[in-house]
């Protein structure tokens, strides 16, 4: 069951860790497995993509913030050296693709196997390491971070599109927001606040948002 969905962001929720992406792609996995058998190539909420491509371009960011931040000499220009393709021309660039004979349960475990790989990347990388991303050089926690948005986030357009339930824990939400969020409202329930900065969802008496980034750059506290 998920935590208390009626706390607001504490002003210092403390860190995100490796910890943090584990739980957050095991959440996402545990809510999807119920819809191995629908249909994937339906569009993942209000995404352009369909599920497949989601699932697929979640997996390959998980891969890539770990490619980022774990090699020996991370790079701080946009630079890149691994190879990409697209399925079709309007889905996503991935290095990272699942095999589409194996399934929806296939896919899911090539997205537990991305995790893995950044938790196991993020507990291990010296906290001084920084690498590029288009929102800011940032360290090991912020790459953390990083996959736990896009987990939380594309876990929510998947399930809407394959009509399965995701609700996140407000305390993971929370190390999320603080950490890459220093614009979230003060005061609103974190998954609510979460949904509303990448234009998800509505805050009473706030405008939706269109454009959205975070901030990756390593915060003070």
């Amino acid at each position: 069951m998920p935590a208390d969905l009626n706390t607001a962001t504490p002003p210092h929720p403390g860190p995100v860790t490796a910890d943090d992406v584990t739980q957050a792609v095991e959440l996402a996995v545990a809510a999807l497995r119920p819809a191995l058998d629908a249909d994937w190539d339906v569009p993942a909420g209000s995404l352009e993509w369909t599920c497949w491509e989601t699932g697929e371009h979640l997996a390959d960011d998980l891969f890539w913030y770990a490619a980022k931040i774990g090699s020996p000499r991370p790079s701080t220009d946009e630079r890149e050296c691994f190879g990409w393709s697209r399925r079709r021309p309007e889905g996503p660039a991935n290095t990272i693709t699942a095999d589409p004979a194996a399934g929806p349960a296939g896919l899911l475990q090539v997205l537990e196997s991305c995790g893995g790989l950044l938790a196991a990347v993020t507990r291990v990388t010296p906290a001084t390491a920084r690498a590029h991303h288009v929102f800011g050089i940032s360290d090991p926690e912020g790459f953390a971070a990083m996959g736990v948005v896009e987990t939380l986030l594309h876990a929510h357009d998947l399930a809407q599109g394959l009509g399965v339930d995701f609700v996140p824990p407000a305390d993971l939400c929370a190390r999320t927001l603080h950490r890459l969020f220093p614009d979230a409202p003060d005061g609103a329930e974190p998954w609510s606040a979460l949904l509303w900065l990448t234009g998800r969802g509505d805050l009473p008496g706030r405008e939706r948002v269109g454009k959205w980034r975070w901030y990756g750059a390593p915060r003070a506290t």
